[in-house]
């Protein structure tokens, strides 16, 4: 029991001693900031033993020096170059109109036409969107053959009578159908080219006699045809010249 009291004892003065030997430390000198000239400065006093320490007061900004002449007239220089006015820059030239490329050409045949004249009418209407024109003309189709004949008469006796003036007049070959559509006509000759069936029938009607000229098989007439070489739609080309067709031509073709 009385060991544990040394003890105890002893811790108790151990701590006296080290509270002592803290509060008793003198403090580390503070050494003072160099102070720039023309300003003042402040000195931190210790304070005293049972007093209360003082707040610090605040150091005061140092006050900005008045800019220099120079640095104003710098400024005013920039102020005058904000001030002034930009240069107006030159419009730049308008651009040049775009080259539009040529249509390309294209070649086409219009027609039919009845003749040369009509055909020549037709490219006169087309006018100056016409390059390259050229005219033809195409050869018609013969028939098989060509015959003149007097029409079908109401009887054969009045068939026979025809025939009688037909001699009568000079003329001779003939014969009377007596059958089917043409029964009770009077043939007067068939002939393998327009020609000379032409020739016959021209001297009957000029004797008074109303023949006329029938033909065996098709025919087709001789044409006209207009070549042209255009950059213009052929469609509108065929309207305007007021053709039948329209049939598209090698451009090689047309010279």
């Amino acid at each position: 029991m009385l060991t544990r009291l040394l003890i105890v004892i002893l811790a108790v003065l151990n701590v006296g001693v080290a509270l002592w030997w803290m509060t008793s430390r003198p403090a580390e000198p503070v050494v003072a900031a160099r102070a720039e000239p023309g300003v003042a400065t402040l000195e931190l006093l210790q304070p005293s033993p049972g007093k209360p320490a003082l707040a610090p007061v605040a150091t005061p900004a140092p006050v900005a020096a008045p800019a220099t002449p120079l640095v104003a007239e710098e400024e005013n220089k920039g102020a005058m170059t904000v001030a002034a006015p930009a240069e107006a820059k030159p419009e730049p030239p308008p651009a040049a109109a775009a080259v539009v490329p040529p249509l390309p050409e294209q070649c086409s045949s219009l027609g039919p036409f009845a003749d040369q004249a009509a055909a020549q009418a037709a490219l006169a209407r087309l006018g100056s969107d016409v390059r390259r024109q050229h005219l033809r003309e195409t050869p018609g189709k013969a028939a098989s053959s060509y015959r003149v004949m007097i029409p079908p008469a109401a009887s054969r006796e009045e068939a026979q009578a025809t025939a009688k003036r037909i001699v009568e007049a000079g003329f001779s070959d003939y014969f009377i159908v007596s059958q089917g559509e043409e029964a009770h006509a009077v043939a007067l000759g068939q002939y393998r080219n327009r020609e000379g069936a032409e020739r016959r029938l021209s001297t009957l009607v000029a004797a008074g006699f109303p023949a006329k000229l029938v033909v065996n098989g098709s025919e087709t007439p001789a044409s006209w045809w207009l070549d042209v070489a255009s950059s213009a739609d052929p469609a509108v080309l065929k309207q305007r010249a007021s053709a039948a067709q329209q049939q598209s031509l090698n451009c090689a073709r047309l010279r």
